[in-house]
């Protein structure tokens, strides 16, 4: 499951951080702090989300 995880999770941090960056500039934060902490928040974020994706995956 470690496995799987770790495949989807850089699947979802590239898309939660990316999405991050993207809400950041469309609020008209355009500083280096502001998008890298949208990008690291969305690094972080993605870890729950891909080890409870995962084990979903494997229960199914």
């Amino acid at each position: 499951m470690i496995r799987l995880a770790g495949l989807l999770f850089s699947l979802i941090s590239t898309a939660l951080a990316g999405t991050g960056v993207i809400v950041v500039l469309v609020a008209g934060f355009v500083s280096l702090p502001a998008i890298l902490g949208a990008a690291i928040a969305g690094a972080v974020l993605a870890a729950p989300v891909s080890w409870l994706l995962a084990k979903r995956l494997y229960e199914a």
